[in-house]
């Protein structure tokens, strides 16, 4: 017998990728009760509103991503391996969301998107610094490079362009401009030894 919890699980999962297709605005609840063959009225059983059904799948999503990145900052790979591999999660995750559902989100849930920019900052983003902070205490940077200013650099990097306004106004993706901000910045700053671990950018996403 299908319990509650699975019933509002396959609702998440189902309404959260199309959110991420085809946008918050453009999915009705009545056509997500349709598709997943159930009465409107369960929907609201588990959900009071279109919005707190797209909060839940996004938390969902965040937990996720943060137990993942967890995962790998704790694993025994390289730092290079580490970082790309983060790197390559978080790609995955931007190609999961199309540029006109990130602009939707934007406009009509701005708070949950606040919610967002919050989880990278908090813990994308502290997480990188201290691999960083960890990688040079390791001797794995060139003696010239500063890792603040590399930690900067990546940052900047992933809120000047990963974001929906520039993928927006551009046709390569969320994967490839991560590829290239990364093999650019760290291919230079890395040593000669460390810098042969970073082929695991050559793997696509479905293998990271």
């Amino acid at each position: 017998m299908t319990t509650e919890t699975e019933v509002r699980e396959r609702i998440i999962s189902f309404a959260r990728d199309h959110f991420l297709h085809e946008g918050f605005s453009k999915v009705t609840l009545d056509e997500i009760a349709t598709e997943l063959g159930m009465s409107k009225k369960t929907l609201y059983k588990y959900f009071e509103n279109k919005e707190d059904l797209l909060r839940a799948g996004v938390e969902e999503n965040l937990r996720k991503v943060a137990h993942e990145i967890d995962m790998i900052a704790g694993s025994g790979d390289s730092f290079a391996e580490k970082l790309a591999r983060v790197m390559m999660l978080i790609g995955k995750q931007m190609s999961r969301l199309s540029r006109g559902a990130m602009l939707d989100m934007q406009k009509f849930t701005p708070e949950l998107w606040k919610q967002i920019e919050t989880f990278r900052r908090e813990q994308i983003f502290d997480k990188i610094g201290r691999m960083i902070a960890q990688a040079r205490e390791e001797n794995i940077f060139r003696s010239h490079v500063n890792e603040k200013i590399l930690t900067l650099m990546v940052i900047n990097c992933i809120q000047g362009i990963l974001n929906p306004e520039v993928l927006s106004q551009n046709s390569f993706s969320a994967e490839e401009a991560f590829r290239i901000i990364f093999r650019t910045i760290f291919e230079g700053a890395l040593t000669d030894d460390a810098r042969k671990n970073f082929h695991v950018f050559d793997s696509p996403l479905t293998n990271i």
